[in-house]
């Protein structure tokens, strides 16, 4: 371990045991490559990291998780968050104070017991403070908006390198030492998934479905290009497979009923759950993988863009991708901190491509192509849906 003089906690150069474990986050596509990286354990630290990095000069990033990284740092310091992990949870307040380097899972397990919940996403292994500055697009968005709006305050340090409190999350280079959160009473979900064969009327049947539901539920549909994999369960195998997910406040199981028609059910889990294991609807992927990812927000639904993306994407295309189309909506049309596009998109359509066989070229081709017939309805990218591909602009 290497040290410097102004600085204080754990202290990386390469070659060093650690350096390439925190460097390295979630998006294997892109690793930072810094100079130096900083590992703290307390607020001075990551003060102490700031202000190193405005005397000399450096370029500054940021990671705890590092699902979201779209343009990694060449050179420079590097504060890696991943020990900042501790929850303390307010019962009577319904609020939690979470530190910067802290998962989605630490705030549910230190939550759970006390019957609340918090705002999160689909993935429990994302790091809360990335998740809050992409605004927060969470399981039951359509019942209680974005999380970013159930920020009470901030902790930071500021590019100057002086400590300071905020009352919202920083659009400025603070760098997020910790939050407060507010919490929901929230115990069971009900909710899961709906697994149907593509066919040309599954995705008009979804979003003709999903465009009058109650804002206590919140959906989406991904089409998954399945491999002809012998590991893999036969209903599934060498098929394109759209994934129905639910999340609700109440009992929807009239609602979903339609659902069963747009297609061959070849699979389907839906009920109550707890509200701690409401990461289960969606089962994103646990380990590190190289991916692409853009995503759009869309002022309507196109349904002869829609039309277009089984054939761009599935499983005999040039490059399988997933393909995601959520149901916006409800709560989040009266976002208070976000812009105006995420509070005025009636839905997102995301794309996730994996990079272990198409390049990133290839990937973005495609990408732009599927989100072509979009365009007038294009309100601007989701950038916490961006990463993999060096950002453009929008």
């Amino acid at each position: 371990m290497s040290t410097t003089s102004t600085l204080t906690g754990t202290v990386l150069r390469p070659g060093d045991p650690g350096f390439d474990t925190e460097r390295r986050g979630f998006q294997a596509a892109r690793a930072h490559r810094p100079d130096l990286v900083v590992v703290p354990a307390t607020a001075a630290e990551v003060q102490a990291a700031v202000r190193h990095a405005r005397d000399r000069d450096l370029d500054l990033a940021v990671q705890s998780s590092g699902h979201g990284l779209a343009t990694p740092l060449d050179g420079g310091l590097l504060i890696s968050t991943r020990r900042m992990r501790a929850v303390t949870v307010d019962p009577a307040t319904r609020r939690a104070r979470v530190e910067a380097g802290a998962t989605w899972a630490d705030v549910v397990a230190a939550a759970s017991p006390h019957g609340l919940a918090p705002l999160s996403g689909s993935s429990p292994g994302v790091g809360v403070v990335g998740y809050l500055l992409g605004g927060g697009f969470g399981l039951l968005g359509r019942t209680f908006g974005f999380a970013a709006d159930r920020v009470r305050g901030v902790e930071g340090v500021a590019p100057s390198g002086e400590a300071v409190e905020l009352d919202r999350l920083p659009a400025d280079g603070t760098v997020v030492t910790a939050v407060e959160i507010e919490l929901v009473g929230l115990a069971e979900v009900w909710g899961g998934a709906l697994a149907v064969e593509v066919t040309p009327a599954v995705l008009d049947g979804w979003a003709t479905w999903s465009a009058d539901l109650p804002e206590e539920v919140t959906t989406g549909i991904s089409l998954v290009p399945f491999g002809d994999d012998p590991a893999l369960p036969p209903p599934f195998r060498g098929r394109h497979i759209g994934m129905i997910t639910i999340a609700a406040t109440v009992d929807a199981a009239e609602i979903v009923r339609p659902l069963r028609e747009l297609g061959p059910v070849v699979h389907e889990r839906l009920g109550w759950i707890p509200a701690a294991e409401s990461h289960t609807i969606h089962h994103d992927p646990t380990e590190p993988e190289p991916y692409a990812g853009d995503a759009r927000l869309l002022r309507t639904l196109d349904r002869d863009g829609l039309r277009t993306i089984p054939a761009l994407t599935g499983p005999s295309a040039p490059v399988p991708s997933v393909v995601e189309v959520r149901r916006l909506g409800g709560a989040y049309g009266r976002g208070r901190t976000v812009p105006a596009a995420f509070r005025e998109a009636t839905h997102l359509l995301r794309a996730v491509t994996v990079l272990d066989g198409p390049d990133e070229q290839a990937a973005r081709v495609l990408h732009e192509d599927l989100f072509r017939p979009f365009t007038a309805d294009d309100l601007g990218r989701a950038w916490g849906f961006c990463y993999g591909l060096a950002r453009a602009s929008n």
